[in-house]
Parts: C-alpha cells; sequence; structure tokens
C-alpha cells in the first residue's frame, strides 16, 4: 500500500476505544445520519441544497475561506455535500484534513468523497474529545444545532482548545432569522420537529457556549436574512 493509500484509510480502533452512539444521536437523528439508505437519499447536492434554500455553495465557501493552503485543519463532524472535499482543496497537498465523526458509517462514507486528496483522512471521534493534538483551525459545520445544551458546550469548548495560538474555530450554522423573514414560520416548524436542538443555538450566541471565551477574539457574520451565520473564533 503506498503512502497515499496509508493517508486515506480510516482509522480503526477497537471497539473498546471508540465511542459509542449517543442516545440523543440514536433517537432523533437515525433517519437523517445513521442508515446506509439516508445517505443515500440525502448526500446529494441538489437535496442538500434544497434543505438550506440555496444557500449551500455559499456557506461552504464561507467556511472554506477562513482556511489557507498548508494548514492543518479539523472538521469537526461529517457533513453531507461537498464540504470536506473543498476542504481538503483548500488546504492542498501541503495541508492535512482530519475529518472526525462519532458514527462509523458516516466515517467509512466521508472517506469514500476524500479519495481523491492524499492529504484527508477520516476517523471515528467524538467532538468533544476530537483528539489528534493541535491544529492551525477547526471547521464546525451545522453541528451545533443537532445536539443538545450540555454537549454544544463540552463540544465548542473542546474544539476551541484544539487550536494553537492565532488559530482559528469556524462555526457555520443556523442563527435567529429576522422577524420580517419569509421562511420564519417555515423554519420554526422545522426546529419542533426535526432540529428539537436548534433552539438552543438560535437562542443565543455561539460564544455563551464557551467556558474560556475571553481567551478568544469572536466575530460573526450572519447570511441569507439571519438565517444562517458564521462566528469566528480566534486564539490570542
Amino acid at each position: 500500500m503506498d503512502g497515499g493509500m496509508e493517508a486515506k484509510v480510516v482509522e480503526q480502533s477497537s471497539a473498546l476505544d471508540q465511542p459509542s452512539l449517543p442516545e440523543y444521536l440514536v433517537k432523533t437523528y437515525t433517519w437523517a445520519y445513521l442508515t446506509p439508505t439516508s445517505i443515500f437519499l440525502l448526500d446529494n447536492p441538489a437535496v442538500m441544497t434544497a434543505i438550506l434554500w440555496g444557500n449551500l455553495p455559499r456557506l461552504i465557501r464561507a467556511a472554506c475561506v477562513e482556511f489557507e493552503p498548508g494548514q492543518r485543519v479539523l472538521q469537526a463532524a461529517s457533513a453531507y455535500g461537498n464540504l470536506s472535499p473543498e476542504l481538503a482543496a483548500q488546504v492542498g497537498p501541503e495541508g492535512r484534513l482530519d475529518v472526525i465523526d462519532i458514527a462509523p458509517l458516516q466515517v467509512a462514507h466521508v472517506q469514500r468523497k476524500l479519495a481523491a486528496f492524499p492529504q484527508a483522512r477520516a476517523r471515528v471521534a467524538d467532538a468533544a474529545a476530537p483528539g489528534g493534538g493541535l491544529f492551525d483551525g477547526v471547521c464546525c459545520f451545522f453541528l451545533l444545532h443537532e445536539i443538545p445544551d450540555d454537549k454544544k458546550r463540552a463540544v465548542v469548548d473542546a474544539l476551541l482548545a484544539s487550536v494553537a495560538p492565532g488559530g482559528k474555530v469556524v462555526f457555520v450554522d443556523y442563527h435567529r432569522v429576522r422577524p420580517w423573514h419569509p421562511l420564519r414560520a417555515p423554519m420554526s416548524l422545522v426546529f419542533k420537529l426535526l432540529e428539537p436542538f436548534a433552539y438552543g443555538l438560535v437562542n443565543r450566541e455561539v460564544s455563551a457556549f464557551a467556558a474560556a471565551r475571553d481567551q478568544y477574539t469572536w466575530s460573526k457574520e450572519t447570511y441569507f436574512g439571519g438565517l444562517y451565520q458564521k462566528v469566528v473564533a480566534v486564539r490570542k
């Protein structure tokens, strides 16, 4: 096996070393992430772009532009769409992309998507305990709205601690929509029926989940009438 192929192998650890699937994930999101059928139906560019009201390409670009060639970057969870290949292309052959996910099925899937990028690897890990040492940057793309508030705090703290001084953590996710937005009522229904943990995110700032928030410089941009946000935390 050559070096390129070695970089593409999903890291395998014993069953005792791998984190178990949390109850909230199995209960709430089996339909979306934990079956081959869900991957087949949802990991489609047209489907994901429609789910994000046409904003998927824009939001992926907004995330990727924060990183530079040659950097070592962590993607904090697998994501449907082409985020992982775009991040791998952004860091380039001199960089390194680590993609983690707590679900082995998702790790195997993203590994296939990264087959053309020897600088990228996928491994099973919890975003609240990502491992891998310090990174130049971390990308957390539409993860926080899918986890309970106590888990949000653990994940935010762990990701912030994963960057070296001067490094950045980029959060792209839902945001409190403007009162006049025509999608305010439909998105409220979506959150109520399908995304029960989203309210914990849209009702407060991402920085509010950070125990050591003063050790970072925070900035925020919103998109599409406030429905989406990009929050960047740079370690001082």
